[in-house]
């Protein structure tokens, strides 16, 4: 079965940083675009970041300068790095990746910044 399997959530204070991963079984993740959102209690789940196979990598603008989404295809994986963090960057952050059978989501891990 394919899985993505998170870690590096936690509490952290305001302006600290925190690294997330995004672990693909039985999928390379180096072959798909993955992306990372977030979602908060009673909101839509939002888009936060991507990383395709080939090309740019995509941002939401209000994260710009502060969070690097990465790939180590040695370990076949996808991270993201949050630095100078804010409270409002508090959210279930879930990695995401799709082919053309299917798409997957990870089980989701919790971020709170605290003030």
């Amino acid at each position: 079965q394919v899985q993505l399997e998170e870690s590096g959530g936690g509490l952290v204070q305001a302006g600290g940083s925190l690294t997330l991963s995004c672990v693909g079984s039985r999928i390379d993740l180096t072959l798909t675009t993955t992306d990372w959102y977030r979602q908060v209690p009673g909101k839509q789940r939002e888009f936060v970041a991507s990383i395709p196979a080939s090309g740019s990598t995509n941002y939401l603008e209000s994260v710009l300068g502060r969070f690097t989404i990465s790939r180590d295809s040695a370990k076949n994986a996808v991270y993201l790095h949050m630095s100078s963090l804010k409270p409002e960057d508090t959210a279930v952050y879930y990695c995401h990746t799709a082919t053309w059978k299917a798409e997957y989501w990870g089980q989701g891990t919790q971020v709170t910044v605290s003030s």
